[in-house]
């Protein structure tokens, strides 16, 4: 059976959540442009930053593969959590990784020794 990490889960994006793109830029229009245009920082209201985000999964990630050393993790997961990884391991900001795209069902692979990252591909479909 497949676990379940809580820790794993996309970006929490609070009162955005389920709402249309259109209608969150209507109602923050500025909060949501700094939150896409500039990500890192910036929170929609009751939810968390790409910051807080990237940690959240980012711990998670170290302590597995501490935990699995030397195995092979395979982790399915949204475009946020994918995309904070990527940027961990490539050590730029979030803005860049942004630029990536995240298909369904597509591969992305990311090898960490001793807590670095390196990016082997990002978007494959198999």
């Amino acid at each position: 059976r497949l676990s379940n990490n809580p820790h794993l889960r996309e970006l929490h994006f609070g009162t955005w959540d389920g709402v249309h793109f259109s209608e969150v830029s209507e109602k923050h229009p500025d909060l949501s442009r700094a939150y896409w245009e500039t990500p890192g920082p910036h929170t929609p209201p009751g939810g968390e930053s790409w910051d807080e985000s990237a940690h959240r999964v980012h711990t998670t990630v170290q302590h597995l593969t501490r935990k699995y050393a030397g195995r092979h993790i395979i982790a399915v997961a949204h475009f946020g959590v994918i995309l904070t990884q990527v940027q961990m391991a490539m050590g730029v900001p979030a803005q860049q990784v942004l630029a990536h795209k995240i298909d369904n069902l597509s591969v992305t692979d990311i090898t960490w020794e001793n807590g670095t990252g390196r990016v082997g591909t990002i978007n494959r479909l198999v």
